[in-house]
């Protein structure tokens, strides 16, 4: 199957990379629905209703505790995943990753064309007066409310439940996922909408699936391994 894949990549001169929680999993980072997930760990509320838009305005002090424990980390790095898209990139091969991950790490191994579905951690702002913060001033809060000189809080550029996803960000994903001749989707269960439902903008030759559990897509090459493990295999 790594054969296969090998073939589709030097034979695509427009590659769409749509990624996933298990894209940065091999990364150190826990993803949500997974067994060792984040959803099956038990917290005085659950997880999910944590990361909603009304608990972070109802109990922002929980909210931060969360968030900062479980959602940043700022000291991993980027994986074999994440450096052979970079390559992929430089060649003129990959034209887009469309990540539903908050983490930064396509950013920093060097990826330039990358649509943040979900937010990042690196962007955050003034809920009263829109000022911007960096991750670093962000973790000086760490065990606090993150509040702003202005008296107001500040939150993390990230989509929480109850919130629409950016607008600008899923028109650009459609028309990338439309125009690309092979799409690959990795580290995903694709059970996150309304992000999930944009490869079915697909029209092009070669839908790829590398995740380590099998999904239930056909007429597509599906390979059922770890992510960095299968890049790192590709030249």
């Amino acid at each position: 199957m790594i054969e296969q894949l090998q073939k589709i990549i030097d034979e695509s001169n427009n590659i769409v990379f749509f990624g996933g929680a298990g894209v940065s999993t091999e990364s150190g980072i826990p993803d949500f629905r997974s067994e060792s997930g984040l959803y099956k760990e038990k917290y005085e509320f659950p997880a999910e209703m944590i990361v909603s838009h009304s608990f972070f305005v109802e109990n922002p002090h929980y909210f931060y505790k969360f968030y900062f424990d479980k959602l940043v980390y700022p000291n991993v790095l980027p994986n074999e995943c994440h450096k052979k898209l970079k390559e992929l990139e430089d060649k003129g091969k990959l034209k887009a990753i469309i990540t539903q991950n908050i983490d930064g790490l396509h950013e920093m191994a060097g990826s330039k064309n990358v649509i943040n579905l979900h937010g990042t951690i690196y962007s955050n702002h003034c809920i009263s007066c829109g000022k911007s913060f960096s991750l670093e001033s962000m973790l000086k809060f760490k065990g606090s409310i993150p509040t702003c000189p202005c008296g107001g809080i500040i939150k993390p550029d990230v989509v929480l439940y109850e919130e629409p996803l950016n607008e600008d960000s899923i028109q650009k994903s459609i028309q990338y996922i439309e125009e690309c001749d092979t799409l690959i989707v990795g580290g995903t269960s694709l059970n996150v909408y309304p992000a999930a439902g944009l490869i079915n903008y697909f029209k092009g030759r070669n839908l790829v699936v590398i995740n380590k559990d099998k999904l239930n897509i056909n007429n597509c090459l599906q390979i059922n391994k770890p992510i960095a493990e299968v890049f790192a295999k590709i030249k």
